[in-house]
């Protein structure tokens, strides 16, 4: 059963879109949300948000870069009253953004996309690695790593909660941990889903942290993390 969480400060058009969503898929379970702090509080999980973009307080990009810091596999949709506000979108991996008032047709388009990206995500096996140090041995999900950092002879994987040091070649784990991620630097394999930012020099991941781009690395990132978006079906203008 998928649960699904409606965010719009407005209740009656909250309640008038959780209508349109139950039409369509009956079994669900919605629950509706009349501020950001609501829904980021809340203790469910969620696997599609719809979320307004304008909230007072607290708007809906606000609340979907906070929600990304802890589920980079949500499925994350927008609506708007203002086309101009979808730019903004990019840099959240929003699936698709809806223009108020909600035609049901497309409402439906969107919702059968976010259920196959929902099933795809669940069905995808988690990648995991066995880290062994000295002081202990430990199964880490791939998806959970930020990037990789070389540090002499050992590699430190970044995580949001901790960082693991342990013996290792980075060309090695390159191979290991697949297309998800880039060599952006000769020190640093950086995690595509994460990538909030970027410039000639920097990426910025979404918990804040930086790593560095080496110039003559930047157009095969930019090429990869494009392939990334696109494979991910993730709209950008």
């Amino acid at each position: 059963m998928l649960n699904i969480a409606v965010c719009d400060d407005e209740k009656v058009i909250a309640g008038q879109l959780s209508d349109m969503i139950k039409k369509h898929l009956p079994d669900c379970e919605i629950e509706e949300f009349l501020s950001g702090k609501d829904v980021l509080s809340a203790k469910k999980a969620f696997d599609i948000f719809f979320l307004d973009i304008q909230m007072e307080q607290q708007n809906g990009i606000e609340v979907a870069r906070e929600l990304r810091k802890h589920n980079k596999n949500a499925v994350i949709i927008f609506i708007t009253g203002i086309k101009e506000y979808v730019f903004a979108a990019f840099d959240v991996a929003a699936l698709h953004y809806l223009l108020k008032p909600v035609d049901e047709e497309k409402l439906k388009e969107v919702l059968d996309r976010a259920v196959k990206a929902v099933r795809e995500n669940t069905a995808k096996k988690k990648q995991q690695l066995f880290i062994k140090t000295r002081e202990k041995n430990s199964t880490l999900n791939v998806d959970d790593i930020l990037y990789l950092e070389n540090d002499m002879r050992k590699i430190l994987a970044h995580t949001q909660k901790e960082t693991i040091a342990f013996y290792g070649v980075m060309s090695e784990m390159e191979k290991l941990v697949g297309t998800g991620f880039h060599r952006c630097h000769r020190g640093y394999l950086v995690n595509m889903a994460y990538v909030s930012e970027y410039d000639t020099d920097t990426i910025l991941l979404s918990n804040g942290e930086k790593v560095y781009l080496a110039k003559d690395r930047y157009q095969d990132f930019v090429k990869q993390y494009m392939r990334y978006l696109r494979n991910g079906d993730v709209p950008y203008v």
